[in-house]
Protein backbone atom coordinates (compact mmCIF):
# COMPACT_ATOMS: atom_id res chain seq x y z
CA UNK A 1 0.00 0.00 0.00
CA UNK A 2 1.43 3.31 -0.64
CA UNK A 3 0.90 4.56 2.92
CA UNK A 4 3.27 1.86 3.86
CA UNK A 5 6.08 2.32 0.80
CA UNK A 6 9.29 2.44 1.87
CA UNK A 7 11.11 5.97 1.15
CA UNK A 8 14.24 5.04 -1.28
CA UNK A 9 16.68 6.80 0.13
CA UNK A 10 18.64 8.38 -2.53
CA UNK A 11 18.51 8.76 -6.09
CA UNK A 12 15.84 10.65 -8.86
CA UNK A 13 13.45 9.05 -7.24
CA UNK A 14 13.93 10.21 -3.42
CA UNK A 15 14.38 13.77 -4.95
CA UNK A 16 11.16 13.37 -6.49
CA UNK A 17 9.38 13.13 -3.64
CA UNK A 18 11.39 15.72 -1.68
CA UNK A 19 10.50 18.17 -4.68
CA UNK A 20 6.80 17.42 -3.78
CA UNK A 21 7.29 17.53 -0.19
CA UNK A 22 5.39 13.64 -0.19
CA UNK A 23 6.02 11.17 2.08
CA UNK A 24 3.49 9.18 2.75
CA UNK A 25 1.63 8.42 6.46
CA UNK A 26 1.42 5.22 7.65
CA UNK A 27 -2.24 3.56 7.93
CA UNK A 28 -1.96 2.82 12.18
CA UNK A 29 -0.81 6.98 12.48
CA UNK A 30 -3.55 8.54 9.86
CA UNK A 31 -6.26 6.64 11.70
CA UNK A 32 -5.15 7.72 15.50
CA UNK A 33 -4.92 10.92 14.04
CA UNK A 34 -8.39 10.73 12.13
CA UNK A 35 -10.20 8.86 15.09
CA UNK A 36 -9.33 12.72 17.57
CA UNK A 37 -10.35 14.46 14.07
CA UNK A 38 -13.80 13.03 14.20
CA UNK A 39 -14.34 12.54 17.74
CA UNK A 40 -16.86 15.70 18.37
CA UNK A 41 -19.36 14.05 15.58
CA UNK A 42 -17.88 15.48 12.71
CA UNK A 43 -20.22 14.45 9.40
CA UNK A 44 -17.13 15.28 7.15
CA UNK A 45 -13.38 14.89 6.66
CA UNK A 46 -11.21 17.12 5.19
CA UNK A 47 -7.30 16.42 3.61
CA UNK A 48 -5.67 19.86 2.19
CA UNK A 49 -2.76 17.28 0.90
CA UNK A 50 -4.37 14.08 -0.26
CA UNK A 51 -1.52 12.52 -1.48
CA UNK A 52 -2.34 8.67 -1.59
CA UNK A 53 -5.35 9.25 0.52
CA UNK A 54 -4.40 7.61 3.86
CA UNK A 55 -6.11 10.14 5.88
CA UNK A 56 -9.25 9.70 3.44
CA UNK A 57 -8.67 5.93 3.74
CA UNK A 58 -8.79 6.26 7.70
CA UNK A 59 -11.64 7.87 7.54
CA UNK A 60 -13.83 5.39 5.63
CA UNK A 61 -12.60 3.00 8.52
CA UNK A 62 -12.78 5.22 11.82
CA UNK A 63 -16.11 6.15 11.16
CA UNK A 64 -17.75 3.12 10.28
CA UNK A 65 -16.19 1.82 13.79
CA UNK A 66 -18.31 5.00 14.98
CA UNK A 67 -21.67 3.76 13.39
CA UNK A 68 -21.29 6.81 10.74
CA UNK A 69 -20.49 7.77 7.46
CA UNK A 70 -18.73 10.78 6.30
CA UNK A 71 -18.23 12.96 3.19
CA UNK A 72 -14.79 12.86 2.37
CA UNK A 73 -13.05 16.46 1.40
CA UNK A 74 -9.76 17.51 0.37
CA UNK A 75 -7.76 18.94 -2.00
CA UNK A 76 -4.54 18.13 -4.39
CA UNK A 77 -2.12 19.55 -6.86
CA UNK A 78 -0.60 16.54 -8.07
CA UNK A 79 -2.92 14.34 -9.83
CA UNK A 80 -0.37 11.53 -10.20
CA UNK A 81 -0.74 10.96 -6.55
CA UNK A 82 -4.79 10.78 -6.77
CA UNK A 83 -3.93 8.02 -8.87
CA UNK A 84 -1.95 6.19 -5.95
CA UNK A 85 -4.83 7.05 -3.96
CA UNK A 86 -7.22 5.10 -6.12
CA UNK A 87 -4.69 2.15 -6.48
CA UNK A 88 -5.05 2.22 -2.51
CA UNK A 89 -8.50 1.58 -2.02
CA UNK A 90 -10.18 4.78 -2.72
CA UNK A 91 -12.77 4.78 -5.78
CA UNK A 92 -13.72 7.71 -7.38
CA UNK A 93 -16.83 7.90 -5.28
CA UNK A 94 -14.77 8.56 -2.50
CA UNK A 95 -12.57 10.84 -4.35
CA UNK A 96 -15.41 12.76 -5.42
CA UNK A 97 -14.81 15.86 -3.14
CA UNK A 98 -11.25 16.15 -3.79
CA UNK A 99 -10.60 19.14 -5.11
CA UNK A 100 -7.37 19.77 -7.09
CA UNK A 101 -6.37 23.08 -6.69
CA UNK A 102 -3.88 24.73 -4.28
CA UNK A 103 -4.90 24.77 -0.87
CA UNK A 104 -2.54 27.33 0.17
CA UNK A 105 -2.90 29.70 -2.32
CA UNK A 106 -6.40 29.05 -3.61
CA UNK A 107 -7.99 27.81 -1.08
CA UNK A 108 -11.24 26.09 -0.83
CA UNK A 109 -14.12 28.18 0.96
CA UNK A 110 -14.81 26.13 4.39
CA UNK A 111 -14.88 26.02 7.16
CA UNK A 112 -14.56 22.44 7.89
CA UNK A 113 -15.47 20.82 11.35
CA UNK A 114 -12.52 17.99 10.74
CA UNK A 115 -9.11 18.71 9.31
CA UNK A 116 -6.23 15.38 9.38
CA UNK A 117 -3.10 16.26 6.96
CA UNK A 118 0.13 15.40 6.56
CA UNK A 119 1.39 18.89 4.90
CA UNK A 120 3.58 18.63 2.23
CA UNK A 121 7.37 19.13 4.05
CA UNK A 122 9.12 21.57 1.64
CA UNK A 123 11.80 23.98 3.12
CA UNK A 124 11.99 27.51 2.74
CA UNK A 125 15.00 27.65 0.16
CA UNK A 126 13.18 25.06 -2.06
CA UNK A 127 10.02 27.47 -2.46
CA UNK A 128 9.62 29.11 -5.39
CA UNK A 129 10.10 33.41 -5.21
CA UNK A 130 7.12 34.13 -5.52
CA UNK A 131 4.94 31.30 -3.59
CA UNK A 132 7.34 32.42 -0.85
CA UNK A 133 6.14 36.16 -0.73
CA UNK A 134 2.78 35.40 -0.91
CA UNK A 135 2.85 32.57 1.80
CA UNK A 136 4.06 34.99 4.38
CA UNK A 137 2.03 37.63 3.48
CA UNK A 138 -0.82 35.69 3.96
CA UNK A 139 0.67 34.56 7.12
CA UNK A 140 1.32 38.27 8.51
CA UNK A 141 -2.42 39.07 7.67
CA UNK A 142 -3.59 36.07 9.80
CA UNK A 143 -1.04 36.22 12.56
CA UNK A 144 -0.81 40.27 12.96
CA UNK A 145 3.16 39.83 13.10
CA UNK A 146 5.27 39.03 10.40
CA UNK A 147 6.84 35.68 10.01
CA UNK A 148 10.47 34.44 9.96
CA UNK A 149 11.12 33.45 6.12
CA UNK A 150 13.01 30.33 7.25
CA UNK A 151 9.30 28.25 7.65
CA UNK A 152 8.86 25.99 5.45
CA UNK A 153 5.38 25.36 3.32
CA UNK A 154 4.02 22.91 5.89
CA UNK A 155 3.88 26.02 8.43
CA UNK A 156 2.12 27.80 6.15
CA UNK A 157 -0.76 24.81 5.28
CA UNK A 158 -1.22 24.86 8.95
CA UNK A 159 -2.37 28.05 9.46
CA UNK A 160 -4.30 28.04 6.35
CA UNK A 161 -5.98 24.97 7.80
CA UNK A 162 -6.43 26.64 11.00
CA UNK A 163 -7.95 29.76 9.33
CA UNK A 164 -10.56 27.12 8.10
CA UNK A 165 -11.12 25.33 11.05
CA UNK A 166 -15.26 25.46 11.87
CA UNK A 167 -15.82 27.28 15.44
CA UNK A 168 -15.66 23.50 17.99
CA UNK A 169 -14.45 21.63 14.92
CA UNK A 170 -10.83 19.67 15.43
CA UNK A 171 -7.56 19.52 13.51
CA UNK A 172 -4.71 16.97 13.30
CA UNK A 173 -1.55 17.81 11.81
CA UNK A 174 1.81 15.35 11.37
CA UNK A 175 4.49 17.74 11.19
CA UNK A 176 8.44 17.60 11.36
CA UNK A 177 9.36 18.75 14.74
CA UNK A 178 10.72 22.71 13.33
CA UNK A 179 7.17 23.50 13.91
CA UNK A 180 8.26 24.00 17.51
CA UNK A 181 11.63 24.46 17.45
CA UNK A 182 12.39 26.73 14.52
CA UNK A 183 12.95 30.11 14.82
CA UNK A 184 9.48 31.18 13.69
CA UNK A 185 8.06 28.97 16.55
CA UNK A 186 7.70 31.34 19.13
CA UNK A 187 5.39 33.68 17.04
CA UNK A 188 3.94 31.31 15.32
CA UNK A 189 2.79 29.10 19.05
CA UNK A 190 1.89 32.63 20.71
CA UNK A 191 -0.81 33.33 18.11
CA UNK A 192 -1.95 29.72 18.42
CA UNK A 193 -2.40 29.29 22.17
CA UNK A 194 -4.01 32.65 22.05
CA UNK A 195 -7.31 31.61 19.76
CA UNK A 196 -6.96 27.50 19.61
CA UNK A 197 -7.30 24.93 22.14
CA UNK A 198 -4.00 22.51 21.93
CA UNK A 199 -5.59 19.29 23.04
CA UNK A 200 -2.14 16.80 22.51
CA UNK A 201 1.18 16.45 21.31
CA UNK A 202 2.20 13.36 20.09
CA UNK A 203 6.45 12.99 19.96
CA UNK A 204 7.54 9.43 19.02
CA UNK A 205 10.53 7.66 20.11
CA UNK A 206 13.54 6.48 17.50
CA UNK A 207 12.31 3.14 17.23
CA UNK A 208 8.62 3.65 16.47
CA UNK A 209 9.23 6.44 13.83
CA UNK A 210 6.41 6.42 11.50
CA UNK A 211 8.88 7.56 8.67
CA UNK A 212 11.74 5.07 8.78
CA UNK A 213 14.90 6.52 6.76
CA UNK A 214 13.65 9.75 6.50
CA UNK A 215 15.95 12.65 8.16
CA UNK A 216 13.06 13.96 9.95
CA UNK A 217 11.54 13.92 13.68
CA UNK A 218 7.93 13.93 13.05
CA UNK A 219 5.42 15.48 16.24
CA UNK A 220 1.22 15.02 15.80
CA UNK A 221 -0.49 17.97 16.36
CA UNK A 222 -4.13 17.91 17.92
CA UNK A 223 -5.85 21.39 18.11
CA UNK A 224 -9.23 22.19 18.44
CA UNK A 225 -11.14 25.40 17.92
CA UNK A 226 -11.78 25.70 21.25
CA UNK A 227 -11.01 27.93 23.80
CA UNK A 228 -7.61 27.91 25.68
CA UNK A 229 -7.16 25.67 28.15
CA UNK A 230 -3.78 26.07 30.74
CA UNK A 231 -2.74 22.44 29.65
CA UNK A 232 -2.07 19.72 27.30
CA UNK A 233 -1.69 16.18 26.84
CA UNK A 234 1.77 15.15 25.83
CA UNK A 235 2.62 11.45 24.71
CA UNK A 236 5.52 9.63 23.77
CA UNK A 237 5.30 6.75 21.27
CA UNK A 238 7.33 4.19 22.03
CA UNK A 239 6.41 1.13 19.63
CA UNK A 240 5.64 1.78 16.05
CA UNK A 241 2.57 0.22 13.78
CA UNK A 242 1.13 0.06 17.52
CA UNK A 243 -3.04 -0.06 18.18
CA UNK A 244 -2.51 2.25 21.48
CA UNK A 245 -2.05 5.47 20.06
CA UNK A 246 -5.33 5.02 17.99
CA UNK A 247 -6.93 3.87 21.11
CA UNK A 248 -6.15 6.69 23.02
CA UNK A 249 -6.94 9.27 20.51
CA UNK A 250 -10.33 7.40 20.79
CA UNK A 251 -10.78 7.20 24.22
CA UNK A 252 -10.69 11.07 24.33
CA UNK A 253 -7.33 11.45 24.74
CA UNK A 254 -7.08 10.62 28.62
CA UNK A 255 -4.06 11.86 30.44
CA UNK A 256 -2.69 7.94 31.47
CA UNK A 257 -0.19 6.23 30.02
CA UNK A 258 -0.81 2.34 28.74
CA UNK A 259 1.66 0.15 27.04
CA UNK A 260 3.54 1.58 23.91
CA UNK A 261 2.30 5.23 24.78
CA UNK A 262 3.44 7.36 27.32
CA UNK A 263 1.31 10.25 28.23
CA UNK A 264 1.54 13.39 30.67
CA UNK A 265 -0.34 16.41 31.45
CA UNK A 266 1.83 19.25 31.06
CA UNK A 267 1.75 22.71 32.21
CA UNK A 268 1.10 24.89 28.31
CA UNK A 269 3.27 27.97 29.02
CA UNK A 270 5.81 25.31 30.35
CA UNK A 271 5.58 23.47 27.53
CA UNK A 272 5.75 26.13 24.83
CA UNK A 273 9.07 27.72 26.41
CA UNK A 274 10.54 24.63 26.80
CA UNK A 275 9.16 23.18 23.04
CA UNK A 276 6.23 21.05 22.00
CA UNK A 277 8.65 18.98 21.12
CA UNK A 278 11.39 18.14 24.08
CA UNK A 279 10.46 16.38 27.03
CA UNK A 280 8.95 18.20 29.78
CA UNK A 281 11.55 20.60 31.80
CA UNK A 282 11.08 21.91 35.62
CA UNK A 283 11.77 24.83 37.20
CA UNK A 284 14.82 22.91 39.26
CA UNK A 285 16.13 21.94 36.03
CA UNK A 286 16.91 25.61 34.64
CA UNK A 287 19.64 27.59 36.18
CA UNK A 288 23.42 27.77 35.02
CA UNK A 289 23.96 27.69 30.57
CA UNK A 290 26.85 27.78 28.64
CA UNK A 291 26.35 31.50 27.93
CA UNK A 292 27.27 31.92 31.73
CA UNK A 293 31.22 30.74 30.96
CA UNK A 294 31.29 31.05 27.20
CA UNK A 295 30.15 32.02 24.07
CA UNK A 296 29.99 30.40 20.62
CA UNK A 297 30.17 31.62 17.27
CA UNK A 298 29.36 29.99 13.48
CA UNK A 299 32.78 28.26 12.05
CA UNK A 300 34.31 29.60 8.95
CA UNK A 301 32.21 29.27 5.62
CA UNK A 302 34.75 29.77 2.46
CA UNK A 303 31.92 29.68 0.03
CA UNK A 304 34.45 27.34 -1.64
CA UNK A 305 35.89 24.93 0.00
CA UNK A 306 37.51 23.09 -3.28
CA UNK A 307 39.16 26.51 -3.77
CA UNK A 308 39.92 27.67 -0.63
CA UNK A 309 40.33 24.50 1.87
CA UNK A 310 43.96 22.69 0.55
CA UNK A 311 46.15 19.58 1.52
CA UNK A 312 49.39 20.62 2.60
CA UNK A 313 50.77 18.80 -0.48
CA UNK A 314 48.19 21.31 -2.84
CA UNK A 315 49.30 24.28 -1.37
CA UNK A 316 53.15 23.52 -1.50
CA UNK A 317 52.58 22.75 -5.37
CA UNK A 318 50.88 25.89 -5.40
CA UNK A 319 53.69 27.91 -3.65
CA UNK A 320 50.97 29.61 -0.88
CA UNK A 321 53.59 30.76 1.46
CA UNK A 322 52.77 29.03 4.97
CA UNK A 323 51.84 32.49 6.20
CA UNK A 324 48.75 32.79 4.04
CA UNK A 325 47.66 29.41 5.64
CA UNK A 326 46.19 28.32 8.80
CA UNK A 327 45.42 24.87 10.13
CA UNK A 328 41.74 23.80 9.89
CA UNK A 329 39.37 21.21 10.53
CA UNK A 330 36.54 21.06 8.09
CA UNK A 331 34.23 17.50 8.11
CA UNK A 332 32.87 16.08 11.55
CA UNK A 333 34.01 12.95 9.74
CA UNK A 334 37.62 14.16 10.22
CA UNK A 335 37.53 13.55 13.94
CA UNK A 336 36.72 10.52 15.10
CA UNK A 337 37.16 11.21 18.96
CA UNK A 338 37.06 13.85 21.30
CA UNK A 339 40.35 15.47 20.67
CA UNK A 340 42.01 16.96 17.76
CA UNK A 341 45.62 16.42 18.22
CA UNK A 342 48.66 17.28 15.94
CA UNK A 343 48.72 13.68 14.53
CA UNK A 344 45.17 13.57 13.83
CA UNK A 345 46.20 16.30 11.29
CA UNK A 346 49.43 14.64 9.87
CA UNK A 347 46.51 11.02 9.56
CA UNK A 348 44.50 13.52 7.20
CA UNK A 349 47.14 14.90 5.66
CA UNK A 350 48.28 11.28 4.78
CA UNK A 351 44.49 10.28 3.45
CA UNK A 352 44.89 13.01 1.17
CA UNK A 353 42.45 15.20 3.20
CA UNK A 354 42.33 18.69 3.16
CA UNK A 355 44.06 20.87 6.22
CA UNK A 356 45.14 23.95 5.21
CA UNK A 357 42.69 26.77 4.83
CA UNK A 358 44.09 29.84 2.33
CA UNK A 359 43.48 32.94 4.42
CA UNK A 360 43.73 35.94 3.20
CA UNK A 361 43.40 39.49 4.60
CA UNK A 362 41.89 42.52 2.48
CA UNK A 363 45.06 44.04 0.48
CA UNK A 364 44.95 44.29 -3.22
CA UNK A 365 45.86 41.33 -4.88
CA UNK A 366 48.91 42.75 -6.34
CA UNK A 367 50.29 42.67 -3.26
CA UNK A 368 50.51 39.43 -2.92
CA UNK A 369 53.01 37.21 -3.69
CA UNK A 370 52.86 36.09 -7.32
CA UNK A 371 52.33 32.50 -6.42
CA UNK A 372 49.04 33.69 -4.43
CA UNK A 373 48.16 36.03 -7.27
CA UNK A 374 48.30 33.30 -10.07
CA UNK A 375 45.69 31.63 -7.67
CA UNK A 376 43.22 34.26 -7.11
CA UNK A 377 43.49 34.87 -10.79
CA UNK A 378 42.38 30.72 -11.43
CA UNK A 379 39.63 31.94 -8.88
CA UNK A 380 38.71 35.02 -11.09
CA UNK A 381 38.57 32.04 -14.13
CA UNK A 382 36.18 29.79 -11.78
CA UNK A 383 33.38 32.32 -11.51
CA UNK A 384 34.05 32.33 -7.57
CA UNK A 385 33.96 36.23 -7.61
CA UNK A 386 29.95 35.89 -8.98
CA UNK A 387 28.90 33.26 -6.05
CA UNK A 388 26.80 34.29 -3.78
CA UNK A 389 28.91 33.83 -0.54
CA UNK A 390 31.37 35.09 -2.09
CA UNK A 391 29.92 38.05 -3.83
CA UNK A 392 29.48 40.02 -1.09
CA UNK A 393 32.94 40.28 0.22
CA UNK A 394 35.39 43.19 -0.48
CA UNK A 395 37.45 42.06 -2.01
CA UNK A 396 36.03 38.22 -2.90
CA UNK A 397 39.26 36.58 -1.81
CA UNK A 398 39.40 37.97 1.54
CA UNK A 399 38.60 34.95 4.03
CA UNK A 400 36.68 35.11 7.33
CA UNK A 401 38.70 35.70 11.09
CA UNK A 402 38.42 33.01 13.99
CA UNK A 403 40.43 33.08 16.55
CA UNK A 404 41.33 29.80 17.57
CA UNK A 405 38.65 28.15 19.95
CA UNK A 406 39.90 25.81 22.71
CA UNK A 407 36.77 23.65 22.34
CA UNK A 408 34.65 22.63 19.41
CA UNK A 409 31.08 21.47 19.00
CA UNK A 410 30.27 19.18 16.35
CA UNK A 411 26.69 19.79 15.53
CA UNK A 412 25.88 18.13 11.59
CA UNK A 413 26.26 14.97 9.82
CA UNK A 414 24.53 11.63 11.33
CA UNK A 415 27.33 10.89 14.33
CA UNK A 416 26.00 12.27 17.70
CA UNK A 417 26.85 15.96 18.85
CA UNK A 418 29.78 16.30 20.71
CA UNK A 419 32.61 18.78 21.73
CA UNK A 420 35.95 18.25 20.62
CA UNK A 421 38.96 19.42 22.40
CA UNK A 422 41.20 21.94 19.83
CA UNK A 423 44.41 20.87 20.95
CA UNK A 424 46.03 21.05 17.19
CA UNK A 425 45.28 24.98 17.48
CA UNK A 426 42.87 24.31 14.24
CA UNK A 427 39.98 26.59 13.42
CA UNK A 428 36.62 24.63 12.10
CA UNK A 429 34.61 25.17 8.50
CA UNK A 430 30.84 25.53 9.35
CA UNK A 431 30.56 21.78 10.33
CA UNK A 432 31.74 23.10 14.25
CA UNK A 433 30.86 25.77 16.32
CA UNK A 434 33.45 27.61 18.02
CA UNK A 435 33.01 27.58 21.70
CA UNK A 436 35.31 30.01 23.30
CA UNK A 437 35.73 30.11 26.98
CA UNK A 438 35.02 33.00 29.31
CA UNK A 439 38.18 32.13 31.02
CA UNK A 440 40.82 30.08 28.58
CA UNK A 441 43.70 29.17 31.56
CA UNK A 442 44.75 25.66 31.07
CA UNK A 443 42.61 24.80 34.19
CA UNK A 444 39.63 26.94 33.87
CA UNK A 445 39.52 24.98 30.34
CA UNK A 446 39.69 21.40 31.96
CA UNK A 447 36.78 22.11 34.51
CA UNK A 448 34.65 23.42 31.53
CA UNK A 449 35.52 20.60 29.38
CA UNK A 450 34.42 17.92 31.65
CA UNK A 451 30.88 20.09 31.98
CA UNK A 452 30.57 19.65 28.79
CA UNK A 453 31.26 15.99 28.00
CA UNK A 454 29.37 15.45 31.16
CA UNK A 455 26.38 12.75 30.32
CA UNK A 456 23.77 15.43 31.41
CA UNK A 457 25.30 18.03 29.77
CA UNK A 458 24.93 16.30 25.99
CA UNK A 459 21.22 14.99 26.96
CA UNK A 460 20.28 18.54 27.42
CA UNK A 461 21.33 19.35 23.69
CA UNK A 462 17.88 18.00 23.25
CA UNK A 463 16.25 20.66 25.15
CA UNK A 464 18.14 23.54 22.53
CA UNK A 465 18.71 21.70 19.49
CA UNK A 466 16.72 21.15 16.51
CA UNK A 467 15.94 17.37 16.27
CA UNK A 468 15.57 14.83 12.65
CA UNK A 469 15.39 11.57 12.94
CA UNK A 470 17.10 8.54 13.93
CA UNK A 471 17.53 10.94 17.24
CA UNK A 472 20.19 13.50 15.06
CA UNK A 473 19.78 17.34 16.22
CA UNK A 474 21.29 20.48 14.61
CA UNK A 475 22.48 23.28 17.27
CA UNK A 476 22.71 26.69 16.38
CA UNK A 477 25.12 29.31 18.13
CA UNK A 478 22.84 31.05 19.92
CA UNK A 479 20.69 27.82 20.84
CA UNK A 480 24.20 26.14 22.17
CA UNK A 481 24.71 29.44 24.67
CA UNK A 482 21.57 28.29 26.09
CA UNK A 483 22.54 24.65 26.81
CA UNK A 484 22.14 24.09 30.69
CA UNK A 485 24.36 22.25 32.79
CA UNK A 486 22.99 19.94 35.85
CA UNK A 487 23.72 20.85 39.54
CA UNK A 488 25.48 17.10 38.63
CA UNK A 489 27.46 18.03 36.03
CA UNK A 490 28.82 21.65 37.65
CA UNK A 491 29.55 19.64 40.62
CA UNK A 492 31.34 16.33 39.36
CA UNK A 493 33.17 19.01 37.01
CA UNK A 494 34.05 21.22 40.27
CA UNK A 495 32.91 24.68 38.02
CA UNK A 496 32.54 26.43 41.21
CA UNK A 497 35.95 28.12 41.02
CA UNK A 498 35.17 29.06 37.82
CA UNK A 499 31.99 30.56 38.53
CA UNK A 500 33.30 32.17 41.34
CA UNK A 501 36.07 33.72 39.31
CA UNK A 502 33.29 35.00 36.81
CA UNK A 503 30.64 36.37 39.54
CA UNK A 504 27.94 33.85 38.05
Amino acid sequence: MASRRKLPSSGPAREALRAKGQFWTPDWVAEAMVAYALGHGAQSLFDPAVGAGAFLRAGVKVAAEMGRRIRLLGTEIDPDALLQAEQTGLSQKDLAGVQLRDFLLDPPPGPFPAIAANPPYIRHHRLAPDVKAKAKAFAARLIQRPIDGRAGLHIYFLLRALELLQHGGRLAFIMPADTCEGVFAPALWEWISRHYRLDAVVTFDPAATPFPGVDTNPVIFLISKEPPRPSVAWARCLAGDSASLKRWALSGLPRVSSPGLEVVSRDLAEALSTGLSRTPQHDGQRGLALADVATALRGIATGANQFFFLTARRAAELGIPEEFLRPAIGRTRDVPGDVIADDLLQKLEAQGRPTRLLSLDGRPARAFPKTVQSYIEQGVRMGLPERPLIAGRRPWYRMESRRVPPILFAYLGRRNARFVLNKAGVVPLTGFLCVYPRQEDAESLQRLWRALTHPTTLRNLSLVGKSYGSGAIKVEPRALERLPFSLEAVSEAGLQPLLLSLGV
